[in-house]
């Protein structure tokens, strides 16, 4: 299982650490956060201590009411259990028993400037980015008209060539070659270049080119959400391909259906101008419009009438 350190924590996020520890601090493998209001109240049924948990001005507030000896047996409980860390946010002032407690169990106290809002934001956009599950896919990765276009098929096909079209034509290159996927959440796709490959891309016959220095910083982009993706196949004269469209088909990526058009490859096809025409499609697609559909009922409405 995935999963980042406390300590990576501290350092990309700037947070003051509190306390010291000789032993290393629990993993954190889940993007959920707790607010630990009922723990503090008495009540640890269906406590979520693999979370972070967060004390802002409520909680602290809460505490400042109760008795030093409730207040201390309450913390006590709280980190006998294995949470990775506790951040306490706004900057504020850290109650003596829960220092006390935090070393006692060896837990990680850490503090933020922010107020709790904005923390659980920052906290949840890092933790879903570094703790998504990933893949690494064979493919050129396109922004085209917004849309993000996987485009994939054999060596030699023509998938880089297309891309070299596509930038000319005006829109952004992301990743060649390798392309590095995200899911981010249940909803999105996100898609990259590895470190070692960024803004490069590779045509035969010419090599590697840097695509930022050959055509500008505006034609690159560094990662782009994964909408639809195009395969790339050798014309072969026996199939029959889809001429009206009504048969959308899709591919799983990261258990998540993503549509997927495959275009047949033969000379005098002009690729780039195709894939545009299919990404302008797709968004057609998404604000309701479906034109193969809208020629289907079209059609039977003449039919019907002339019967």
């Amino acid at each position: 299982m995935k999963h980042i350190t406390v300590s990576q924590l501290v350092h990309d996020l700037g947070l003051e650490e509190l306390n010291d520890l000789d032993g290393q601090s629990n993993p954190i493998d889940t993007t959920d956060l707790n607010r630990p209001g009922m723990q503090l109240s008495g009540f640890f049924d269906h406590y979520p201590h693999e979370r972070i948990q967060i004390i802002g001005k409520v909680e602290h507030t809460y505490l400042n009411t109760l008795d030093a000896k409730t207040r201390q047996e309450r913390l006590d409980k709280i980190f006998s259990y294995d949470i990775p860390c506790l951040i306490i946010s706004r900057g504020l002032e850290v109650p003596e028993e829960l220092l006390i407690a935090a070393n006692k169990y060896q837990r990680k106290i850490l503090r933020s400037n922010l107020n709790t809002t904005r923390l659980i934001s920052k906290l949840i956009n890092y933790l879903e980015d570094h703790l998504a599950p990933k893949t690494t896919l064979h493919g050129v990765l396109m922004d085209i008209y917004g849309v993000g276009v996987l485009i994939k098929g054999k060596s030699g096909i023509g998938k880089s060539e297309t891309a070299v079209e596509l930038i000319k034509r005006g829109h952004l290159f992301v990743a060649d070659d390798a392309v590095e996927i995200k899911r981010i959440g249940q909803e999105f796709l996100v898609g990259g270049a590895p470190e070692i490959t960024k803004h490069m891309l590779e045509v035969r016959g010419i090599g590697i080119m840097d695509v930022k220095s050959l055509f500008g910083v505006g034609a690159i982009k560094i990662n782009t959400n994964i909408d639809m993706g195009i395969v790339l196949e050798e014309w072969d004269p026996t199939k029959t391909y889809d001429r009206l469209g009504l048969d959308e088909s899709c591919t799983e990526i990261l258990g998540m259906k993503v549509e997927e058009v495959t275009i047949p490859v033969k000379p005098a096809r002009n690729i780039a101008v195709i894939i545009e025409v299919a990404a302008r499609n797709h968004r057609l697609k998404k604000m309701g419009y479906n034109a193969a559909k809208a020629f289907n009922e079209r059609l039977l409405d003449h039919l019907t009438k002339e019967n």
